[in-house]
């Protein structure tokens, strides 16, 4: 099975099973985990899920999933040559267990040789009229697909930054800067993929409202599987992404062998707004 043929099973299965726990919301438990994010059955059922279809293609595949709770190294990866699976199987849980909202998605990224490859997001409710969004991204062609046709990317500044930071959460200076110099802020966080997406692909015309892109995406201590589909599709739309001090983001088996990796910062974003960002920020 090829990853195209893998992607479009990931579609088939998933969606009705997002609309099903879509329905039963009001009686679905929620818990907070110990780093303070959501876990329902759901996230669990689609890990699940998307875990035995990469199998039946890749029995004998690595894999870094957010619900596996692993506490030592994950020695596997040290064997894996440089192949392996992130998978996150609900990006903004908070997002999923509100009927009002909609920016919640599933996410699988492939990494070969120790780096982004390939990425599939399904955002189930995001499209116009709550239809589900399907963008995927080979690094081996440079193709970057939305509903299997070639997507829209971002082509001009949007003067808007995603730099969410925790709700109720004090101002930060980085706020006031940004104003400054004409940039508004993006701080309610919902899904870091989904952000990271509205950096690279415009979905204006694709969603109800029309959500606008981004000009850069800053995080503090994002994990793995926030942000490699991310940094996937940004590698292949030429953004520039570093940390915020410009120093190229962490790669290869010692980072990626821990329980959770995480990345310090990360910065992604069109070159000459990292730069700006970059000089502020010293």
């Amino acid at each position: 099975m090829g990853i195209e043929s893998l992607w479009s099973t990931l579609e088939r299965q998933l969606l009705p099973a997002f609309a099903d726990y879509r329905q039963r919301l009001a009686e679905l438990p929620v818990h907070v985990k110990d780093d303070r994010t959501l876990l329902t059955e759901a996230d669990i059922a689609i890990q699940k899920l998307i875990i035995q279809d990469i199998r039946d293609c890749e029995p004998n595949a690595v894999i870094i999933a957010e619900e596996e709770e692993r506490s030592g190294l994950r020695e596997e990866i040290f064997h894996s040559d440089g192949r392996l699976w992130v998978i996150d199987p609900i990006d903004g849980t908070a997002e999923f267990v509100r009927n009002d909202r909609t920016e919640f998605c599933s996410v699988v990224c492939l990494f070969e040789n120790w780096m982004p490859s390939a990425a599939f997001i399904l955002a189930p409710e995001l499209g116009s009229g709550r239809s589900p969004l399907l963008i995927t991204a080979d690094h081996h062609t440079s193709a970057v697909t939305l509903n299997g046709s070639p997507a829209p990317m971002v082509q001009r500044a949007q003067n808007t930054i995603s730099a969410t930071r925790s709700s109720g959460g004090p101002g930060r200076e980085f706020d006031a800067i940004a104003a400054e110099s004409t940039y508004r802020v993006k701080t309610r966080t919902t899904s870091q993929t989904i952000d990271m997406l509205r950096t690279v692909v415009d979905l204006r015309d694709h969603t109800d409202p029309s959500l606008h892109s981004f000009d850069l995406f800053w995080r503090r201590q994002q994990k793995l599987w926030d942000g490699a589909a991310g940094l996937c599709l940004g590698d292949i739309a030429k953004l520039r992404h570093c940390d915020e001090d410009g120093a190229p983001l962490p790669a290869g088996p010692e980072f990626l062998s821990a329980p959770t990796p995480v990345f310090e910062s990360t910065v992604m974003g069109q070159p000459e707004t990292v730069k700006w960002f970059l000089g502020v920020k010293h």
